[in-house]
């Protein structure tokens, strides 16, 4: 195999020699001459783009077409104001929430669920009754998540739910207890809400203090030393964030646990993922919606705002700021300070089954997890199915690659070509089912190099983070990661925050 060896990788499953298997049919997404890393290379590289062909003008210009530019579409559409467009780099408009099709199943290309809100949040809910999730007051069985939700394969067995619950002894199981009910005390104190801004108003010294060391150094500091508790919190830690227990902020750790309720519904899911949110959105705003469209400039002139982006050149009085925050740095013109933190690469891969592989024990569940695995397991695109046969499937299968610094992993990401890729996919995948190989017949692979941000200590309460999450003059941003949190419900919160922004200043504007 080419590309990175397995010193290089650290992770036990890869390095495994090739074997006869059935053909395996599939390659890179999202990586053409117009998408993926090349694209945005281009940019960081400094290249020369061709001269813009066309000048357009609108009111408001909303850069990045991911769930949080979409979100504030959404929000100035429905406030009835319809003098704006969204920006987006890509063919496809969603961002983590992208999805694929074939003709097995829909499936997701990141983001696959979104937990049932409670009723403190207000705007997701609002949403979710919008798209027809939630009607007075009672959630559509259709969307949330047919049972089995979740195993966890440990010790040569299944077993259901994902926090480990085979081979505990009895202090294993009493760090368990005390964590949770640790969790319950912080979850009372309000300081940890979704979306996270109302709960920081609510933050005492002690809970800010959580921001100032690593999720590892709060759980040594609490004699919180059982393998199986700290394997299923850097779990945890590295599903939502891309972040493990020695670099995550201990507030962002402990937030995954204390900003939810303890026995949600739930979740809501659909065989693409969060893609069908995006669906509903796009329509209802995807006439706004320009594709291919990479803003790679923006500057001030005068009292308006001049945008390259694609083969034009845009003229706008506002500007919602969608895309990843770091990316300003790059494309603004002068570029404001630097955004001072780190975004943790993925692997995602799309496995095409013709069969399903042997199984023993409990049945397939929607989401299926391996204990001590680099990998984050796969979730399975055909569960919500109600066909009584299901001869084919899809499964999504993710890995954060977490360890480390992110620009070393990054160098990983894009080393391994697809061949030495497939071989890490399948051979973690072959842990629990030896027959896999003979099981798939085409196999796809998203290689994301800027997922998510990581939030590392210091990141909820660093003051750059705070000052630019606060909506200011005619250019705002509002991508999730001004919440250092990359969820769904902070991509909403931030989109709708910023098209509020943009529609007091309008109505003053037009007065």
């Amino acid at each position: 195999m080419s590309g990175p060896s397995r010193r290089e990788f650290g992770f036990a499953i890869l390095g495994l020699l090739p074997r006869s298997e059935a053909r395996i049919e599939g390659g890179f997404v999202f990586e053409s001459e117009t998408e993926g890393p090349d694209l945005g290379h281009r940019l960081r590289d400094r290249a020369a783009f061709p001269a813009p062909r066309s000048a357009k003008r609108t009111e408001t210009l909303i850069i990045g077409g991911g769930v949080a530019g979409l979100s504030a579409a959404w929000r100035l559409h429905r406030r009835g104001y319809r003098d704006f467009a969204v920006l987006e780099m890509e063919k496809q408009p969603g961002g983590n929430a992208r999805w694929g099709e074939n003709e097995v199943s829909r499936f997701p290309w990141a983001a696959h669920y979104l937990p049932v809100p409670d009723p403190r949040q207000k705007l997701t809910r609002e949403l979710c009754s919008e798209l027809g999730l939630l009607d007075n007051g009672q959630w559509s069985e259709r969307h949330l998540c047919h049972e089995p939700r979740e195993r966890l394969y440990i010790h040569g067995r299944w077993q259901e739910g994902i926090e480990p619950a085979v081979g505990l002894g009895r202090e294993d199981i009493r760090q368990f207890d005390a964590f949770h009910s640790i969790v319950g005390e912080l979850r009372q104190t309000g300081a940890f809400r979704i979306p996270m801004e109302e709960g920081l108003a609510r933050s005492t010294p002690a809970i800010r203090s959580l921001d100032q060391m690593t999720f590892s150094q709060w759980l040594d500091n609490h004699g919180f030393s059982s393998p199986y508790l700290r394997w299923y919190l850097d779990y945890c830690t590295r599903d939502d964030y891309g972040t493990p227990l020695d670099t995550i902020s201990a507030w962002a750790g402990l937030h995954y646990f204390a900003a939810r309720e303890p026995h949600e519904l739930g979740p809501l899911t659909w065989p693409e993922g969060n893609g069908w949110i995006v669906q509903r959105l796009l329509e209802r705003v995807g006439s706004h919606v320009h594709t291919g469209a990479m803003a790679r400039q923006i500057r001030r002139a005068g009292g308006r705002w001049h945008v390259l982006a694609g083969n034009a050149e845009w003229e706008a009085r506002f500007v919602i700021f969608a895309a990843p925050t770091w990316l300003a740095s790059w494309i603004m013109d002068p570029p404001p300070a630097r955004w001072p933190f780190e975004y943790a690469p993925w692997v995602v891969a799309n496995l095409t089954l013709r069969r399903w592989p042997a199984n023993r024990g409990l049945d397939y569940a929607w989401d299926n997890v391996f204990y001590n695995s680099p990998s984050l397991g796969y979730v399975i695109a055909t569960h919500q199915s109600v066909k009584t046969f299901q001869p084919e499937t899809v499964w999504t299968w993710y890995m954060a690659l977490a360890p480390g610094r992110a620009a070393d992993q990054r160098r990983l990401l894009l080393g391994g070509d697809y061949a030495w890729w497939k071989e890490a996919v399948l051979a973690d995948l072959e842990r629990v089912h030896p027959d896999i190989r003979h099981c798939v017949r085409r196999l796809d692979i998203f290689r994301i190099g800027h997922a998510m941000p990581r939030p590392a200590p210091g990141a909820i309460f660093h003051e750059e983070r705070r000052r630019r999450a606060e909506p200011a003059g005619t250019l705002v941003f509002a991508n999730s990661d001004l919440s250092a949190l990359s969820l769904f419900e902070e991509a909403l919160h931030r989109g709708v925050r910023a098209a509020d922004h943009i529609l007091r200043l309008a109505s003053r504007a037009g007065a």
